[in-house]
């Protein structure tokens, strides 16, 4: 058995999704950060590559596939927060000093 392209673009997503988690557990990556976000996103984007990628039909990688499409859409919704609220904090008045 050889790998295809897709296997390791799968790989590469699986690497950015444990990583994020690993680094969240070390306390390097916040829940709310842009980094863990977008290496969630990343992750699941590259993972449903893979699924794309292979030959085998939907019907048996139906639920890898909606696995990733909610991670893809959590992750957009934990980054769409963490933007709004950082323009929240920078449109906020400073205190004087």
């Amino acid at each position: 058995m050889s790998l295809q392209w897709f296997d390791f673009i799968g790989m590469a997503g699986i690497a950015f999704v444990l990583l994020a988690y690993a680094l969240l557990q070390a306390s390097k990556l916040q829940g709310s950060s842009i980094g863990y976000q977008v290496a969630n996103l990343f992750g699941s984007i590259f993972i449903l590559a893979s699924i794309f990628g292979s030959p085998a039909p939907i019907t048996e990688v139906l639920t890898p596939f909606l696995m990733q499409i909610a991670w893809i859409a959590i992750s957009l919704y934990g980054l769409w927060r963490g933007l709004a609220a950082r323009a929240a904090a920078f449109r906020a008045p400073k205190a004087p000093a």
